[in-house]
């Protein structure tokens, strides 16, 4: 019996398109959030809503790693791509993905911004106080000579410059520029959703032919809309930096004027700060991964408190909100320690405000009396 001559034209699966991509992402993202739910509710009644509640961020990477095992790591398609017909693959080799690569990507993916969310905000600490003391050390020096001479001394450029770095301190160690350039890229390309399949070098193929009418439209709209953005940023930032018309202001003040909100009516909080409308202060990282927050806190940034940075009031401190009495009443019911900036519900309960954000993001009710609470409701104390 003759062999089968082989085929005269070798078939290659089309590479998939950016709506299919997104829509991958976002099976997962929706299966990866209820099997976090599901991994709380478990911790939740074993060991406590406190437990649950302090370790909220350490359940979700948990959940996304358990995931990304079971499916990826494992040579499985995840829920996502059985859903959409496709499958990762190499992008040079056109092979399934290797156990390195694979490997690799969930690596970066789970652990990456945990390291970086614990890094950045130590690492702008470090920076802010080493700033502070030069250009400290700076004016001093130039009041002396002016003391001296009688005359008004010009700050010089590296004074200028650091002072510079020092108000936009938070812009410029921002990741979200290169997210932002990463997802333009995409939108362009249709290639790579997130930065660590870019690193590790994995695309996504249909596992079937796609028929004419089956033609997917792109998302090159959205990339020039979001270029134009950062374009628009740019230039902006450019013209306040170098074409301003009134001199720097001091570095005292700067710093002052940064770190003290204004405040209007109900407590709500308006930073002052010259880069509260930067694309940089758009998390789209977190965007892509995690939905986004309600529209009051977006939009007004109220008062949205890293807890990884110094709240701003501490009750740690005695003469810190004195009226409040001493002992068990300084200290939040969720977290068991003293207030970090000391937020009060519509009920009347007072909570940490990182406490009762995370909490009512989980479940929108108070945690001791279980009334209904919206995030948006809760005031932040000051005094």
């Amino acid at each position: 019996m003759a062999a089968p001559e082989p085929a005269s034209e070798q078939y290659n699966y089309p590479w998939a398109t950016s709506p299919d991509i997104i829509r991958t992402h976002q099976k997962d993202a929706y299966m990866t959030g209820t099997l976090s739910t599901q991994l709380s509710s478990i911790l939740r009644e074993l060991l406590g809503a406190r437990f649950a509640h302090k370790y909220s961020n350490a359940t979700t990477h948990l959940s996304e790693l358990l995931y990304l095992c079971v499916t990826t790591l494992l040579g499985n398609r995840t829920l996502g791509e059985e859903y959409c017909d496709v499958i990762q693959v190499e992008d040079d080799t056109l092979r399934l993905a290797s156990l390195v690569r694979r490997v690799g990507y969930i690596a970066s993916v789970v652990f990456s911004p945990w390291i970086l969310s614990k890094s950045l905000p130590a690492l702008r600490r470090k920076l802010r106080l080493k700033l502070e003391r030069n250009i400290a050390r700076a004016r001093q020096r130039i009041e002396g000579q002016q003391a001296y001479s009688k005359k008004r001394i010009p700050a010089p450029f590296s004074l200028r410059f650091q002072e510079y770095i020092l108000s936009h301190l938070d812009a410029l160690t921002s990741l979200s520029p290169i997210y932002a350039l990463s997802l333009a890229a995409f939108y362009f390309t249709s290639s790579y959703y997130h930065i660590s399949k870019r690193l590790f070098g994995l695309r996504y193929i249909f596992t079937k032919k796609i028929a004419p009418s089956e033609q997917r439209v792109g998302y090159e709209v959205l990339g020039v809309l979001l270029v134009l953005q950062m374009a628009v940023q740019t230039t902006l930032q450019i013209r306040e930096t170098f074409f301003a018309a009134e001199p720097a202001e001091s570095t005292e003040h700067v710093a002052m004027q940064s770190a003290q909100p204004v405040q209007v009516g109900g407590g709500v909080e308006l930073p002052m700060g010259g880069d509260s409308l930067l694309l940089s202060d758009l998390d789209l990282h977190s965007h892509l991964h995690h939905p986004p927050s309600n529209a009051f806190e977006k939009n007004t940034n109220t008062p949205n408190v890293d807890p990884n940075e110094n709240p701003h009031y501490h009750l740690t401190n005695g003469e810190t909100m004195a009226w409040v009495p001493e002992g068990q009443q300084r200290k939040c019911t969720l977290c068991l320690e003293p207030f970090k900036d000391p937020s009060v519900t519509t009920c009347g309960h007072v909570f940490c405000w990182t406490c009762v954000q995370d909490w009512v993001r989980e479940k929108a009710e108070c945690p001791l009396c279980r009334t209904t609470i919206q995030g948006n409701k809760v005031l932040p104390l000051r005094g």
